[in-house]
């Protein structure tokens, strides 16, 4: 949602300019064939994101007490985890990001989707295969390997799926109708053609009954470090660069700073996979190489935070009125402390208390929730009311999910933090024993349970929100849906 009504500022320098008439035409033009797909995108994700946040639920609870749901063998720890895992990066997460990069390429490009159709096929078939996937896991049919426990034939009739979306991307960014690219598109282009890169070659390495072992490890390591940095990342950080300056009606504070973020993060961020396996049976100068290019993380870092920061600058007011901001630029700020994490933890001496504790579990976390999840409601806030033609029903049912999900979220990860730090320099006290170690892990757990009863609410209501949403039944479209009036600020926020 936004105050602003015209396409965001250009960060580079811009072709010819469309009469205001003409742009509203042709905004409406795209805006109409995005709608189904991206209203298909959209619910599917959050059915996801319900069905997950129930697996979360349920696995987080079990830690504490392992006899809840003794009697039904499908909710084991071992196979609700996995099918959390499965339904929160593959369902919420990818498809939420399937429809925020489509209709953010659209936008850019200036193009409409010629065959939304094919994009629908493309959901309802990853959407399939996903299912079959979940179902095998909870089956007892997981491969072990994290971010790859789906069975092989649900995973690649995911990856046919997919392929509609990749193809789409492409499309649309060759039938662009301008000459400026905006650093929000090469963050899409990146997350469309890296995406399948990963998968592909991930699910086909994995095939090979030569590679075992440690090299099977290898290989999911990469590819769940991939699947973050170049798929999640990117689409998240293309969001924000979008969503902020079009919400704020300012431009990006430095065009060179963006590309030197984005250049910075492609080159680096697919080479620090192999700390997840250091002190293991791996080539000690992989471990290094990951380490280095952790450090050299500093850049994207840097750039990243200045330019969202200063873009910002000035216009901080906006958090108190727009939701849209409010939940993007509480992502950005996320997103540089989840980096600045990873990168500390990457190093020998901080990974040696960290590394087999639920720290590392944490800064995940953050990343694909504080962060990802977060900058997706602020998409999904704003995209929503675009395709629907009204406005959202109710800023109180807007601000109890962000509370909820901030707080919920924030709580989890604070207690994954310190249960995490705990358990590791307890695990260094040559003079520890094994119950201590144990009770440093659990005692924290409480906790995240609470958290998740948060996070259980909020998306409640953001589920509720968006159903009344796709029924149209919210405020007449015009005056975005705001927290409090513009010029206003909230006593509570």
């Amino acid at each position: 949602m936004s105050a602003a009504t015209a396409e965001p500022p250009k960060t580079a320098p811009a072709a010819p300019a469309a009469t205001d008439d003409s742009w509203s035409v042709e905004r409406a033009h795209i805006d109409a064939s995005a709608r189904g797909p991206v209203l298909v995108f959209f619910f599917t994700a959050l059915a996801w994101l319900l069905v997950s946040t129930f697996f979360g639920f349920v696995g987080s609870y079990k830690l504490q007490n392992p006899g809840f749901l003794a009697d039904w063998p499908i909710y084991t720890y071992g196979r609700v985890v996995p099918a959390f895992h499965a339904c929160f990066t593959y369902g919420w997460c990818s498809l939420a990001g399937m429809g925020v990069a489509i209709w953010l390429m659209a936008r850019l490009c200036r193009t409409p989707i010629k065959f939304p159709g094919a994009l629908i096929f493309g959901a309802l078939f990853w959407n399939f295969g996903l299912a079959l996937g979940v179902s095998g896991i909870l089956l007892g049919q997981n491969t072990g390997l994290e971010h790859m426990a789906l069975p092989r034939p649900a995973a690649w009739m995911m990856f046919i799926g997919y392929f509609f979306v990749g193809v789409t991307g492409a499309v649309l960014y060759k039938m662009r109708k301008s000459s400026v690219v905006f650093i929000s598109v090469w963050y899409l282009l990146g997350a469309f053609f890296w995406f399948p890169w990963l998968f592909f070659t991930a699910h086909v390495l994995l095939g090979v009954p030569q590679l075992q072992g440690v090299m099977q490890n290898v290989v999911a390591a990469w590819f769940a470090n991939g699947l973050n940095n170049y798929w999640f990342t990117p689409i998240g950080l293309a969001a924000a660069y979008y969503l902020i300056p079009k919400v704020i009606n300012r431009p990006i504070h430095s065009y060179n700073l963006a590309s030197i973020g984005f250049w910075s993060w492609a080159i680096f961020g697919g080479l620090t996979a192999m700390t997840k396996l250091s002190g293991g049976p791996v080539p000690a100068w992989l471990v290094s190489l990951s380490i280095a290019a952790n450090i050299m993380l500093i850049i994207p870092l840097v750039t990243v935070g200045k330019n969202l920061f200063k873009t910002m600058e000035g216009n901080t007011h906006m958090i108190y009125y727009s939701p849209t901001v409010r939940f993007t630029f509480l992502g950005a700020i996320i997103f540089c402390i989840a980096t600045a994490l990873s990168l500390f933890t990457a190093l020998r001496g901080p990974d040696s208390v960290t590394h087999f504790t639920l720290f590392g579990t944490a800064t995940n976390e953050m990343l694909l929730y504080s962060f990802y999840s977060m900058v997706m409601f602020g998409a999904i806030y704003y995209i929503t009311p675009r395709l629907v033609g009204c406005e959202w029903l109710s800023a109180s049912l807007i601000r109890v999910h962000f509370l909820c999900a901030a707080y919920g979220g924030g709580l989890a990860v604070v207690v994954m933090l310190f249960s995490g730090i705990a358990a590791g320099m307890r695990a260094l006290d040559p003079t520890a024993q094994a119950s201590q170690l144990i009770y440093n892990t659990f005692a924290y757990l409480p906790g995240r349970t609470l958290a998740l009863v948060l996070v259980t609410l909020g998306h409640t209501a953001f589920g509720l929100h968006f159903l009344l949403m796709l029924l149209r039944i919210g405020q007449p479209a015009g005056q975005a849906t705001l927290f409090a009036p513009l010029g206003q600020e909230e006593d509570h926020h």
